[in-house]
């Protein structure tokens, strides 16, 4: 796949004296001009605060406005966005605004740009940060995936011709370009695991199949110098799987258990181990979903994806951490050999589920996953799965549902959230919900019925997670959007990237 790559710099200049094709300007609401605004105002005698006079602009948070040929600047075009007001200009705002400029930029002819949005002063927050989230917001607006897709000739010249292609990130103090240059290697890194992992949602399922997942593993190991290990359904019928199998049995296409391992901490360092859900489709299985937008459903390895694509990124950095990748990754199709409601399966743990729904699988893949990595000795699991659509109607399409059996972990991983930008909320996970999976004919049942639907697939989970430090993240509401957008967002890589880089700092 081909993505449009775009070239990033930093740059430390005056804003009038930059030759290129747009400088990009912030305005606050009520037309007050940022910084950089007021120097292309005092060079170009007052012509930016005319125009705002007569109205053409307000400031309001991600308008923009596109100038050619200002007086007195030597940009052939200057690119005023909206910032909001002043007093509510917070981190989201800045993405937000950035990305407002990049759009703005995608329809206009200029290839290359300075933006001195990243000098806006936005509350306590660093350089670093401001810069590293420029360059993944930039890059998160541009991707575009367009690999099945055929093209015509004339269609492909367009394409080109449209779009930034190089991107100057302007800082105002000189001694800020070392703290500005260490921010573009992050957001790069992030950007990278982020598309990755947009990428593999997007593709079709008879594409993206449990041996596409394990090739890609295969490859990032290689590339990165991971240690990458696929094991295939003669090995979990040994390691007693029986829960896993339960899921994969109704489908041709074999299933993979993916093991990866990013080793760059420590020696004895216990790793963090992450564990992504890996359906490749979704069909429900015996418990077959209705018709309508069951195309989504090429969506439910997206925990998956993100695993892979954490992996991309922390091995871009070169993170000092140890942590292991498990990814069970299968189908789920009726047929004449699928699992059946009633059947009772037996995990890996020992412990044995009656199956009342086929659709209730991700959990029946991931607990044999959870029980394979004690073996790890883990300082902390999480897992990572689109997994219940009872959490899209609690919390919509904004936070990721979080669950665990740890509050300090909780804690961790929830500020990791606030702090990327890409937020997670702690649910409760008492033992009241527990008896709800109570089976007549088995341990537990795989559900606990249609109230508190996220709550008891967590209940269900953390059966399976008592010998060590666990969290849930519940995706289905946050891997992909629907409608017109239609598409994977690549979450929960930077809440899961930053989960593991606070980690490595204080293990430092």
């Amino acid at each position: 796949m081909k993505h449009n790559t775009m070239e990033f710099s930093i740059k430390n200049g005056a804003t009038e004296k930059q030759r290129s094709d747009c400088v990009i300007v912030g305005v606050y609401e009520s037309r007050k001009l940022s910084r950089a605004a007021q120097d292309i105002d005092e060079a170009s005698s007052g012509y930016i605060e005319n125009i705002l006079k007569r109205g053409d602009m307000d400031g309001k948070l991600e308008a923009s406005l596109m100038l050619h040929s200002v007086p007195g600047v030597l940009s052939e075009r200057v690119l005023l966005v909206g910032l909001g007001k002043e007093q509510d200009f917070t981190e989201t705002q800045y993405c937000k605004a950035v990305r407002a400029s990049v759009k703005a930029l995608a329809t206009s002819g200029a290839s290359d740009a300075v933006s001195y949005l990243a000098e806006l002063p936005v509350k306590e927050l660093s350089v670093r940060w401001k810069v590293a989230h420029m360059v993944e917001v930039s890059l998160d607006a541009t991707y575009r995936f367009d690999a099945p897709k055929r093209k015509s000739d004339e269609s492909k010249k367009e394409q080109k011709k449209k779009g930034v292609e190089k991107l100057g990130i302007n800082v105002t103090q000189s001694s800020e370009v070392k703290e500005a240059e260490a921010g573009l290697t992050d957001g790069q890194a992030l950007a990278k695991g982020v598309s990755l992992t947009k990428d593999l949602g997007n593709l079709p399922p008879n594409v993206c199949t449990p041996t596409y997942l394990a090739e890609q593993a295969v490859a990032l190991g290689k590339k990165y110098g991971l240690k990458v290990e696929v094991l295939e359904r003669s090995e979990l019928k040994k390691m007693g799987m029986g829960s896993f199998l339960g899921v994969t049995q109704g489908s041709e296409e074999p299933p993979k258990l993916i093991v990866m391992q990013h080793l760059k901490g420590k020696k004895g360092q216990k790793p963090v181990v992450l564990v992504g859900k890996g359906i490749t489709f979704d069909t429900g299985g015996i418990s077959i979903k209705p018709g309508a937008e069951m195309d989504e459903m090429k969506y439910d390895m997206c925990g998956a994806a993100s695993v892979l694509g954490t992996f991309k990124t922390i091995a871009e950095m070169d993170l000092p951490l140890n942590v292991i990748g498990v990814i069970p990754t299968c189908e789920n199709m009726p047929d004449g050999r699928a699992t059946r409601p009633g059947d009772v399966l037996t995990s890996m743990s020992g412990l044995t589920i009656e199956v009342l729904n086929t659709d209730a699988e991700g959990r029946l893949i991931l607990c044999d996953a959870l029980t394979y990595a004690e073996r790890f000795e883990p300082s902390a699991v999480v897992d990572i799965a689109t997994l219940t659509g009872a959490c899209v109607i609690a919390l919509g399409h904004h936070a990721s549902g979080l669950f665990s059996n740890n509050d300090d972990l909780a804690k961790e991983l929830l500020r990791a959230g606030e702090a990327a930008l890409d937020r997670a909320w702690h649910m409760p996970m008492w033992d009241d919900y527990q008896p709800l999976l109570d089976s007549n004919f088995a341990d537990m049942a795989n559900i606990g019925g249609r109230a508190g639907g996220s709550i008891t697939a967590a209940c269900f989970l953390s059966r399976f997670a008592k010998k060590y430090e666990w969290a849930h993240l519940d995706i289905a509401g946050t891997a992909w959007k629907s409608g017109k957008e239609k598409g994977g967002t690549g979450r929960p890589v930077p809440l899961l990237t930053e989960f593991l880089v606070a980690r490595a700092n204080s293990a430092k």
